[in-house]
């Protein structure tokens, strides 16, 4: 499917892509590399290539990247010594393996450009002057060092800091946000950059959509002019790979607009001038008298009308730009859419959850005894557990007490009444992850599980026992993990009941059904709508954790959006009331032509009735166009289109045609 991605941006008027490269996914086991299938970066250079693009290397190996421990393989966690992205010679020394590792098989691949190959920049590091200040000194030492140890590597081409606004020379430093223009790098005669442009948010459980629309979008890029710009949440190609519209459209029109005036811009010096207003003249000149201009409005209500003598007279709408090529020609307006672990052992202490787990499973069991010998005092107790997250299920000699989880993803309290008896009574408690931090200063220490808890039974008149310094049984993983039932060619020692009548709304349940691929060529999804929380795999393969009991917020949606004024998480928000993830992306890679087999992890309890299988295509566009304006419609994937309708506050007038060709264009007039 990459091939057909990467021609997708391509055609939306990108020149660059970039991809991190994933220190837990490539050396999950030290000095242990994969870089097979999916991982053969190697492999996706060359596409990006064969297409026509530059590529941009994000080594890091720090990646955040809303990726599980931002991209850190967890054994370096585990390793004596060891402090994260500071001036450490451990973990300096396991940087500076795996990053000549990712450049030796680069060059000896010829992926640099210096080599003949699509790669035009790489990266070391990734958003430290975000948090370098709580590293002190040691942070600054540690910065200079990564530079030196990258310069080392005589790639060839130039090296990049992101979010780094003292990074050495000649590090050249970029810009992650959502508005960029303002930024200036700490060398005037580095290029002005994004390496990301936030084009939308990252979604948690339980919280609504969060959309970036495609005018906010363009009017950042716009305004600071040739930009490089990647990474995405809302993006204009969707995880499925289809185009994201109106944000493929949008933007594929401003690509185009600023590639008119890319030798003006990279090669011109720039001037500016205030107009008043909120409104900015943005000016580039060349050496030949050439001209590229940018009108830009930051008021969010108030349109500008803007007299430039002989080079015309120009309406900059609200929060937007104008772009005008020779400063007296405007490009057609870009405002308007053109289409819408460690197994099994004992301590007598609470452990953290990762330092156990190695990141090989989500979950791990605490388990411990306690002798009661006064029902009346304890017979009606609470059992009471301080945890850090993010869920907790209790059970009490071996009968299922409650479950809860962490609204967002910190710290809680679990409490709930339990009954002992007379005797020992076994304490069972399954703490379970949704992912390891990613950011932040030290993310890398942020604990999981319940690490220290306390944990304690908390009887009549308040009488306590605190169980925190009992002898804890520690067991990583679930039992079907360990079997592998998620794996469907495990036959050994794996028993599956075939029954017409299956659990429904039972906790911790493995479910396996057979299906066949969906025709056509379309992305896949799989619909589990009516499951509770866990995990899923198709032909062995994980397509990740769900959560589709988990329902967003039912305030502060709209079925239209406001881009006026800044973008914020909250400003253009769908998905009210629903579940924050209900489709789930199958990769046709994944699947066999004939048999297949989906095999689910519950958790909670759900019901496996209404799941099905799906494919994702944009049938209906819908577009918005002032009069006298020129509006083109098109089709994906050689469909064409079979009917328009048009909906006006007056009496349309003019015509449309309507072109049946292959590639199914719409050219409309009205």
């Amino acid at each position: 499917m990459w091939s057909n991605i990467i021609q997708k941006a391509k055609d939306g008027g990108l020149d660059a892509i970039e991809s991190y490269v994933f220190w837990d996914r490539h050396e999950p086991i030290r000095r242990e590399y994969d870089f097979s299938g999916n991982l053969n970066f190697v492999k996706f250079f060359k596409l990006v290539q064969e297409a026509g693009l530059y590529a941009i290397l994000r080594i890091g190996p720090y990646v955040c990247a809303e990726w599980n421990y931002g991209g850190f393989a967890i054994w370096l966690h585990n390793m004596p010594g060891i402090e994260l992205r500071t001036d450490n010679p451990i973990y300096k020394n396991e940087m500076q393996i795996f990053t000549t590792k990712i450049v030796s098989m680069a060059k000896e691949a010829k992926l640099f450009a210096s080599q003949g190959g699509p790669i035009i920049l790489a990266q070391i590091e990734n958003e430290y002057g975000n948090i370098m200040v709580d590293y002190g000194d040691a942070g600054k030492s540690y910065i200079k060092w990564c530079a030196q140890m990258a310069l080392a590597q005589n790639i060839g081409v130039p090296w990049i800091m992101c979010q780094q606004h003292d990074a050495p020379q000649p590090m050249i430093n970029t810009c992650n946000g959502y508005y960029c223009d303002q930024f200036q790098p700490n060398n005037p005669k580095s290029p002005k950059m994004f390496t990301e442009n936030w084009i939308g948010w990252f979604q948690k459980w339980g919280q609504r959509v969060p959309r970036r629309s495609a005018e906010d979008f363009a009017f950042s890029v716009a305004r600071g002019p040739y930009i490089t710009i990647s990474y995405d949440y809302d993006a204009p190609l969707d995880e499925y790979g289809n185009l994201n519209q109106p944000k493929w459209g949008h933007l594929k029109q401003l690509h185009a607009a600023i590639k008119l005036g890319e030798k003006i811009l990279t090669n011109g010096t720039r001037t500016d001038k205030d107009l008043g207003n909120q409104v900015t003249l943005t000016t580039y000149n060349n050496a030949n008298v050439e001209r590229f201009c940018f009108l830009s409005n930051i008021n969010n209500n108030q349109d500008a009308y803007v007299d430039l003598q002989q080079d015309g007279k120009y309406i900059v709408p609200s929060w937007s730009v104008t772009i005008l090529n020779g400063c007296n020609k405007e490009i057609p307006e870009k405002k308007k859419d053109t289409m819408q672990g460690k197994g099994s052992f004992k301590a007598n202490q609470l452990l953290e959850q990762k330092e156990l787990t190695f990141d090989v499973s989500d979950y791990l069991w605490y388990m411990t005894s306690v002798d009661i010998n006064d029902t009346s005092i304890w017979s009606n107790s609470t059992l009471y557990v301080n945890t850090m997250g993010h869920t907790i299920r209790a059970y009490v000699n071996g009968r299922h007490v409650r479950y809860k989880f962490s609204q967002w993803g910190g710290n809680f309290t679990y409490e709930k009444q339990v009954s002992l008896k007379e005797g020992p009574n076994i304490i069972t408690l399954l703490s379970a992850t949704v992912g390891l931090a990613n950011y932040g200063a030290n993310f890398d220490k942020i604990k999981t599980g319940i690490a220290g808890g306390p944990v304690q039974l908390i009887g009549k008149n308040n009488v306590t026992i605190d169980l925190s310094t009992n002898v804890w049984s520690y067991k990583v993983g679930l039992n079907g993990e360990k079997r592998q039932l998620y794996n469907s060619q495990q036959r050994i020692g794996v028993s599956w009941r075939t029954n017409s009548s299956y659990p429904i709304g039972r906790p911790m349940t493995w479910y396996k059904v057979e299906f066949k691929a969906p025709s056509r060529a379309n992305p896949v999804v799989v619909d589990l709508q009516g499951m509770g929380k866990g995990q899923a795999w198709v032909n062995g393969l994980s397509i990740g954790r769900y959560w589709t009991s988990s329902i967003s917020d039912t305030n502060e949606c709209s079925d239209t959006c406001d881009y006026h004024g800044k973008d914020t998480i909250d400003k253009c928000n769908t998905n009210c009331g629903s579940p924050s993830q209900r489709w789930y992306h199958v990769p046709r890679s994944f699947l066999n032509n004939d048999k297949n087999t989906l095999v689910l992890f519950e958790e909670i309890g759900g019901n496996p009735d209404n799941i099905s299988f799906q494919t994702v295509t944009a049938e209906t566009i819908c577009a918005q166009v002032e009069e006298g304006s020129l509006l083109e419609l098109s089709c994906q994937g050689g469909k064409t289109i079979t009917q328009i309708q048009f909906a006006s506050f007056g009496t349309p007038e003019g015509k449309s045609g309507l072109s049946r060709k292959a590639h199914g264009k719409l050219l409309m007039d009205s």
